[in-house]
């Protein structure tokens, strides 16, 4: 823990003596009740200028560290910076891969031979990856320490690793790939081999070490995110991602739409899609699919067709509503210098997605609805990035409302667990029955869900005998500020004991539906808390072999 505080602090040996003082002035007053900002403006620095709240987050942990102030959870609140990015319950890690070959052949994809398929090297995300030259080690280290230097906490990360198709990289990159991101988490972790050794060391049986290490780490690996094509999901692949410890899949479906998927050259067609989804649900991974209005063909009308086909069979927990954008290196730019593509204005983009929003699950969950390209990139067509705030102020203006799971979020707001109702949304994916189980506040506020998985006899077969006749949990999520492991707040979701209560529900439910068996997919850095609620370890899930 000494060695955790350390990185915390260390950045104060860049602040003089005098800033470090007004630092100290500025927090107490902070700490009585003042705003921050208008503090922060009413000490300015000799010189000109003002503190920043990383020069306040560094000397609040040099101050605890000294023994100066006990540790203060709401006034690292104040002055965190963005508390968004941790308002979820975990702290997300992206990671990006190296330049590799993609077996797609999408005319909307960019290619930039500095970066991996369809990334361009000034995406906030991917620009971090071309600085550390796409170490993983290096990547995750430096966003971890990013993070602690503007007061977030860093013990509950979900790694997000993009670069495209992820399961074109060879298997031995894969591994060592995924065995240095653990190896950034971990404590006295050893200094980065190069990637030449980094095969021989992963293929060595260190990942399944790092993996074991994680799993008491300050840094727990909460959930595994990778992206990869429909047409690349089969049984062995399932394996193959899970002995890595993956435990969510992004896909890109793109459209529902055949000849729209053969005109942009996707490579697959939409049947793979659907038996790529069956696939992971009936292995428990977390599904996230890829849609992109504009695609070459389509029209606004046949996109809001289109997307309502999401829900049928497909029922992706998650998605990322990614407008086509026409990028000077991509084949569609040719299309459209012949006048056979034109982009949908940034106009014509709010209305479809304001009329589309409110009609996603309550149970699915948006994450974005624009790629953060920047706007220098775009040749034609919507340059705004913010997007997002533009159709909630369209549905605002229009009366509507989005149920998905992120805008019911709590946030960070006190929860009662006494008010909290128990909701179960029961819906058919394909051959299995899913139930949403969430605890919901008087405002109808997500403070916490469960996803239960009861597969049905023509679901599809895994191979993997931990899944033999069991139902599956495939997500617990509790919400609220991301809290460190051991800390309490008062009114906070993630410590008012909803994730228990949410699978005695579950197991509940699988046993009224003749199940005796029940597996869940656990990230590494979760195990421990499934097996200290009666969970076992199977081969490649932790189980409870009767209910």
């Amino acid at each position: 823990m000494q060695t955790e505080r350390q990185e915390l602090w260390r950045s104060t040996h860049l602040l003089t003596e005098d800033k470090k003082e007004l630092a100290r002035t500025v927090l107490e007053e902070i700490r009585r009740g003042r705003d921050v900002t208008k503090t922060l403006r009413s000490h300015p620095l000799r010189g000109g200028g003002y503190l920043n709240k990383s020069m306040l987050v560094a000397v609040y942990h040099e101050m605890v560290a000294a023994g100066e102030i006990h540790e203060d959870t709401r006034l690292l609140e104040r002055i965190r910076m963005k508390p968004m990015r941790t308002l979820s319950g975990v702290t997300t890690v992206t990671v990006l891969t190296k330049p590799y070959p993609c077996p797609g052949k999408c005319i909307f994809c960019p290619t930039d031979v500095r970066m991996p398929k369809s990334y361009l090297p000034d995406e906030p995300g991917a620009m971090r990856g071309l600085e550390h030259d796409f170490d993983p080690y290096q990547q995750v280290r430096s966003r971890i320490e990013q993070l602690q230097s503007v007061g977030h906490p860093t013990d509950k990360i979900e790694l997000l690793i993009l670069g495209g198709t992820w399961s074109s990289y060879r298997r031995d990159y894969q591994e060592w790939f995924i065995a240095r991101c653990f190896d950034a988490m971990n404590p006295l972790t050893p200094a980065p081999l190069p990637p030449g050794e980094g095969a021989q060391r992963a293929g060595e049986g260190e990942l399944a070490e790092a993996h074991s290490s994680n799993e008491t780490a300050h840094h727990r690996n909460v959930g595994l995110v990778i992206e990869t094509r429909p047409d690349e999901i089969d049984p062995s692949e399932l394996r193959w991602l899970r002995r890595l410890g993956v435990t969510k899949v992004q896909m890109g479906a793109q459209s529902l739409d055949d000849h729209i998927l053969e005109i942009n050259k996707r490579g697959h067609d939409v049947e793979c899609t659907r038996r790529a989804t069956a696939l992971l649900r009936a292995a428990g991974f977390k599904v996230v699919l890829h849609w992109m209005p504009n695609l070459l063909g389509a029209t606004p009308e046949s996109d809001r067709l289109d997307f309502a086909g999401l829900w049928n069979d497909f029922c992706p927990d998650e998605i990322k509503i990614y407008p086509n954008q026409l990028l000077a290196n991509a084949e569609l730019y040719e299309y459209w210098q012949r006048g056979e593509f034109k982009p949908y204005t940034t106009r014509e983009l709010i209305d479809l997605i304001a009329d589309i929003k409110p009609t996603i699950p309550r149970y699915c969950r948006v994450n974005r609805v624009i790629r953060d390209i920047p706007s220098t990139n775009v040749v034609e067509g919507n340059r705004r990035t913010s997007l997002r705030q533009d159709i909630h102020d369209e549905m605002e203006r229009r009366g509507t409302h989005c149920e998905c799971v992120r805008c019911r979020e709590v946030r960070g707001k006190p929860v009662h667990p006494e008010l909290l109702k128990l909701d179960d949304i029961v819906y058919q994916a394909g051959a299995a029955k899913e139930h949403f189980l969430s605890y919901i506040t008087p405002d109808d506020k997500l403070a916490g869900f469960l996803r239960l998985s009861l597969p049905g006899k023509d679901s599809p077969r895994t191979g993997m005998s931990d899944l033999d006749g069991a139902a599956l949990i495939r997500e617990v999520h509790v919400y609220g500020q991301s809290l460190p492991v051991g800390t309490e707040k008062a009114g906070a979701a993630q410590h008012a004991g909803l994730g228990t209560r949410l699978l005695e529900k579950a197991e509940a439910l699988a046993k009224a539906n003749g199940f005796g068996r029940m597996a869940v997919i656990s990230a590494v850095g979760t195990r421990g808390y499934y097996l200290e609620r009666g969970f076992e370890r199977g081969e490649l899930y932790l189980v409870k072999n009767r209910l």
